[in-house]
């Protein structure tokens, strides 16, 4: 069994990398790069579940009691505490922007359908299909 001041370390390193990507994460969405989202996205939820996996071991650790009872280590479990803490905070902030960008492309993607939808299909007296535009395009003056 892995020593408890070793599992706080490395649970402190996955908070502190997590942290890290979160401010990376939002630097991707303000700049909407989608391939990077969608990469660290995937990286988060490695992270993510690296957390909750550490959080068992050291949950059914045997020297757990000395969590609440060592000065160090209560120190390092407040740390890791309050960078997950910020990091939560920093996801909804991120999953705010998301939305919204996803809001503006909807809105973006309807106005480009309306606009498509001025041009209008139809057919010629032979059965083949013809576009008519409505936008003003064949005024003759």
């Amino acid at each position: 069994m892995a020593k408890l001041a070793d599992l706080l370390d490395y649970q402190l390193q996955n908070a502190q990398a997590l942290s890290s990507l979160l401010e990376s994460e939002k630097v991707a969405i303000t700049s909407r790069v989608s391939n990077d989202i969608e990469t660290l996205a995937k990286e988060k939820l490695v992270l993510i579940s690296q957390l909750q996996q550490t959080d068992q071991r050291i949950a059914s650790h045997d020297d757990v009691a000395l969590i609440t009872e060592d000065d160090s280590y209560k120190d390092k479990v407040n740390q890791i505490r309050s960078i997950v803490h910020d990091c939560k905070q920093s996801n909804e902030v991120n999953g705010e922007a998301l939305q919204r960008a996803q809001l503006s492309y909807n809105k973006l993607s309807n106005l480009m359908q309306q606009s498509r939808g001025k041009i209008g299909m139809t057919y010629t007296s032979g059965g083949r299909t013809s576009t008519v535009s409505t936008l003003g395009t064949d005024i003759k003056a």
